[in-house]
């Protein structure tokens, strides 16, 4: 029998302690001293076959789970209207379309899906709606095209790229629609028209990723949709199209495609790396559907083949846990930017701010899902500096009505109604606020201010200057250990007595919060997502779901934060973040005789 040394042309490691587990030692061994036991990492990423579809066909059209998916029209021969549902083990029969055809794109799930587009004798604007059982007519596309992508739910989907007629055949176009469960609406174009693209997530954050202008050739061409805008992403590794693909816009996974292609890619939320895992079947025009951590591809042309019933799963578990993202919670009660805020996630503060006509004396608290009215400040006002927690809020400076005039004013806030509390030693906007009620700190405000101030309890005093004056910043952390950041890319931490730069922001920030000093989340106006850790900024590769210019306002900490308001146009958007709990790999132990 081979040894180990003989094979791969090293001894075993003896360690006493594992390596750094990443995607360097997959496949590596060694023994690890203290624990007297032989260790490896094994290839946790990879692609096992799955149950056959019952017709053989390529330009399938895909949706669904890696346990629950939905394959329907395509072609093998001639059009096909056949539908197929997975189980996780095999494909049974489902309803038919209502029309056979192959190129077209689907959205939903197995049993509420939907399919649109496609080529009969010519590109298609009909869409059908599925149930589980059977097929019936939905509201046509503004556009008809073949080779259409898609994502969402049936009762909010996405329509990208595809063919369109042309005077001499079909044109590659950049049509976006969005369908609400009874009709299309065009949306802005995206920034290159494409077919035979792939695309994942959902209607108001979606991601396209490779295709073709019509040449037989490959893009690496990625763009994000934030429900308005595509935005151009970084690109794919490897030319790509014909492919088929996972996930949601922070994390998804391509595979497949021509020349053919076995290559996997996953996305991360800001770029793509090439997974060791490839399809046992390098195919073209394949159906796809699923996560980045379980997804499906399944039919295809593999050369010479005019098209396969093979299929196969994904599998990928290198890191376990969820990614960062931001997602959607209640709405404010009013709508308003410039506004301030106190608290977490889950027992939130909004006070104050200007709903485009006037000024807002409301607060209002969150529960982690809604948000109810609080007690009415004494003074509306809005680019005023807030802190503290939902029970126990500061609020001051700002611009005051009756005359419009900036404000000293500082009121304190028991969970129910608003009292005074002492002036503050600076009369301005803009600026902000960081720890408690009895132990606060102000700093900056309009015209790029530096001062600083502290709070007792009762009155303010001047502290010591900042290095790099500013309005309208982020701030973290207590009164003797405090982080101030933007709307400049500028840092500094107050140690209670001086302030001190430290690495910038890679984006002028609108806003941000923070618990500690050392920890910190700031959103920018594109909404982008940076998080502190105490030396550096890091992009977290993830971007709010609704960018706002101005006057939004983010409490809570870098694991779950709360972001509110904003400008233009003036919003009751609330987003709640949920930090990444990825976890690394661990070894195993062998076992040896």
């Amino acid at each position: 029998m081979a040894e180990y040394e003989s094979i791969h042309g090293t001894k075993v490691k003896y360690l006493s302690s594992d390596p750094t587990l990443n995607s360097s030692t997959e496949g590596q061994v060694w023994y690890n001293s203290t624990t007297g036991t032989n260790r490896a990492l094994v290839q946790i990423k990879s692609w096992s076959s799955g149950g056959n579809l019952g017709t053989s066909r390529y330009d399938i059209g895909g949706t669904g789970t890696q346990t629950a998916a939905l394959g329907a029209g395509g072609y093998g021969g001639s059009l096909k209207n056949s539908t197929e549902e997975y189980t996780g083990f095999n494909w049974s029969t489902g309803g038919n379309l209502g029309t056979a055809r192959y190129g077209l794109g689907m959205a939903g799930t197995q049993t509420a899906g939907l399919g649109f587009g496609g080529f009969t004798t010519g590109p298609s604007d009909l869409t059908e709606e599925y149930d589980g059982s059977s097929w019936t007519a939905g509201g046509a596309l503004n556009n008809s095209r073949r080779n259409v992508r898609g994502c969402g739910l049936q009762t909010a989907a996405l329509a990208c790229g595809g063919s369109v007629p042309g005077p001499s055949g079909g044109v590659s176009g950049g049509f976006t629609e969005e369908y609400d469960g009874s009709s299309w609406t065009n949306q802005n174009v995206m920034s290159e028209g494409r077919e035979w693209l792939s695309s994942f997530g959902i209607q108001t954050a979606a991601i396209a990723a490779g295709g073709t202008q019509g040449a037989d050739t490959g893009s690496k061409f990625v763009e994000s949709y934030d429900g308005t805008n595509w935005t151009t992403a970084n690109g794919l590794n490897d030319t790509k199209y014909k492919l088929a693909a996972g996930g949601v816009q922070t994390v998804g996974v391509v595979f497949g495609g021509d020349t053919p292609s076995s290559g996997t890619e996953e996305w991360d939320g800001n770029t793509w790396t090439v997974s060791p895992a490839t399809l046992a079947s390098g195919r073209t025009q394949l159906g796809g559907a699923g996560t980045q951590s379980a997804a499906l591809g399944f039919g295809g042309r593999p050369p010479p083949s005019s098209g396969t019933t093979a299929t196969e799963e994904y599998n990928s578990n290198f890191n376990t846990g969820t990614r960062a993202s931001w997602s959607a919670g209640g709405n404010l009660n009013t709508a308003r930017y410039a506004l301030a805020g106190a608290g977490t996630q889950t027992a939130g503060l909004a006070f104050g701010g200007y709903s485009g006509t006037a000024m807002v004396p409301t607060a209002e608290e969150y529960n982690g899902s809604s948000w109810t009215n609080g007690g009415n400040m004494g003074t509306a006002r809005y680019r005023l500096a807030g802190n503290g927690t939902q029970t126990s809020a500061l609020a001051t400076r700002g611009f005051a009505p009756s005359p419009v005039s900036q404000t000293n004013i500082t009121e304190e806030y028991n969970g129910s109604s608003w009292t005074g509390g002492g002036n503050n030693v600076i009369t301005g906007s803009s600026s902000c606020s960081t720890g408690t009620q009895t132990a606060g700190l102000n700093w900056g405000g309009a015209p790029n201010l530096s001062s600083s101030q502290e709070y007792n309890g009762s009155s303010w005093t001047a502290g010591n200057t900042l290095n790099t004056g500013r309005s309208g910043s982020g701030g973290a952390g207590t009164q003797t250990a405090g982080l101030a950041f933007g709307v400049s890319t500028a840092t500094e931490t107050y140690n209670g007595t001086s302030w001190t730069s430290v690495n910038s922001l890679s984006n002028s920030a609108l806003s941000g919060n923070g618990a500690l000093q050392t920890a910190a989340i700031a959103v920018a106006g594109p909404g982008v997502t940076e998080t502190w850790d105490g030396t550096n900024w890091t992009s977290t590769g993830v971007s709010v779901g609704v960018p706002r210019g101005d006057g939004i306002f983010v409490v809570g900490t870098t694991a779950a934060a709360l972001k509110f308001g904003g400008n233009p146009p003036v919003t009751n958007s609330t987003e709640e973040w949920t930090a990444s709990t990825l976890a690394g790999p661990t070894a195993s132990t062998l076992t040896t005789s």
